[in-house]
């Protein structure tokens, strides 16, 4: 058996924190078995390490080792990805293909965001881990595979499996041995070697001069939170060493390059003023805020306008509910112009919705217009990564590729 030491410098893992060093040592302990893993750990802080470690210290080192990102698979179609289909099984299936199962059979498969498999394929998953079978799509033959497997979330099981979204009965068969990586800003002077090792690198890559933190930049390093962990210390240390020409950075110089941090989950309400306007966090609360008011108001007012109308009393809608209207639109002048494009008309009866429909539609394209602003900001800040503008937004990647095309962005 490796030692700890020898397996860190074979795959290039850098630190010396212990519970880096705890899943490392884990992971060797239980890579000679066939037992199921689960790797958990917040985004960026290298879970992918772990099962190649697990494989090439296994017996089946010599045999394939797959790794599929189950949340960058769209949903109608992972199931041919993972356990291949039959000719004519669906449009498109113009031949047979070999699933994943097939192809790894005798070697290891690497589940990433396991967490994001639809319920349909969990099914299918459970039984492969329960008796090696596996059916393609459209097929009725039984098919066996000896996979070890691998996986991987970011996803907080209890609570998915509570909200059903993820089967209990699954999580227990991946979960027999559960390795759990710490965040990076857990793990102290790590971050400052990572740091140095991304620089030296970028810096040798493209043959320029290797930046280096003074002490006070070195402590503010420390000191932040790295939301995005090793990915997103990688991504700050080489857009670093491409903008500076001193290459002695101050943390007046690093400050520029670590985004205010202050509120990393959805949605959150905020009730005083942004102290920081290109603060993303803080700018997507009061965007949450206003789209709630907007909410809200139109909710009232179309209760009232029911009541009104159901009681016959249709020319006191404007009068009663004029502030309101006024901020739905946006308007400060209170004149009369400015809500005629939500009068009712005269002839409104008990059963004439066509003020309430007048108010839904401009619901929905308001809430629309607010959703492409969010995405098309967070792709922009996030240079078009889909994985970190869908982590930065609270939703899965899938659903953020759904939306992509959707708004045709």
């Amino acid at each position: 058996m490796e030692n700890l030491q020898a397996v860190k410098q074979r795959f290039g893992i850098i630190g010396n924190d212990i519970q880096l060093n705890r899943a490392i040592e884990k992971a060797i302990r239980v890579a000679p078995t066939d037992i199921s893993v689960l790797v958990t750990g917040e985004s960026g802080v290298g879970k992918e390490n772990i099962p190649k470690i697990i494989h090439q210290l296994s017996h089946r080192k010599h045999a394939k080792y797959i790794a599929v990102n189950c949340g960058a698979i769209p949903e109608g179609t992972i199931d041919s990805e993972l356990f291949g289909h039959e000719k004519g099984a669906f449009t498109g299936a113009t031949q047979t293909r070999k699933g994943y199962f097939e192809v790894a059979d005798g070697g290891t498969i690497f589940l990433d965001e396991v967490g994001e498999l639809p319920l349909t394929t969990q099914v299918r998953l459970l039984r492969v881990l329960e008796n090696g079978e596996f059916i393609k799509v459209g097929s009725s033959q039984v098919q066996k595979t000896n996979v070890r497997i691998v996986a991987a979330t970011n996803v907080k099981m209890q609570e998915a499996i509570s909200k059903g979204k993820f089967r209990e009965d699954l999580y227990y068969r991946l979960s027999t041995i559960e390795i759990s990586l710490p965040p990076l800003r857990d793990r102290g002077n790590d971050i400052h070697l990572l740091f140095r090792k991304f620089a030296s690198d970028f810096a040798q890559k493209n043959r320029i001069p290797v930046i280096r933190l003074d002490e006070s930049a070195s402590n503010l390093l420390l000191n932040y939170r790295f939301p995005g962990n090793i990915r997103q210390l990688k991504n700050i240390a080489e857009q670093v060493s491409i903008m500076e020409e001193n290459r002695i950075i101050s943390p007046e110089i690093l400050s520029q390059y670590l985004p205010n941090n202050t509120t990393n989950n959805l949605p959150v309400l905020v009730g005083n003023d942004s102290s920081s306007s290109n603060d993303f966090a803080n700018e997507r609360d009061i965007m949450y805020k206003i789209l709630f008011d907007m909410r809200n108001d139109i909710n009232d007012l179309k209760k009232l306008t029911l009541d009104l109308m159901q009681s016959g009393n249709i020319q006191e809608v404007q009068e009663e509910n004029r502030g309101i209207i006024q901020r739905i639109y946006n308007d400060n002048d209170t004149s009369e112009s400015n809500i005629e494009v939500v009068q009712i008309p005269e002839s409104a009866s008990d059963n004439n919705y066509d003020f309430i429909e007048t108010i839904e539609e401009h619901e929905n394209l308001s809430l629309q217009e607010k959703e492409v602003e969010m995405i098309r900001k967070s792709l922009e800040r996030n240079k078009g990564k889909r994985k970190l503008a869908a982590k930065e937004l609270g939703i899965s990647e899938r659903t953020l590729y759904r939306k992509i095309k959707q708004y045709d962005l």
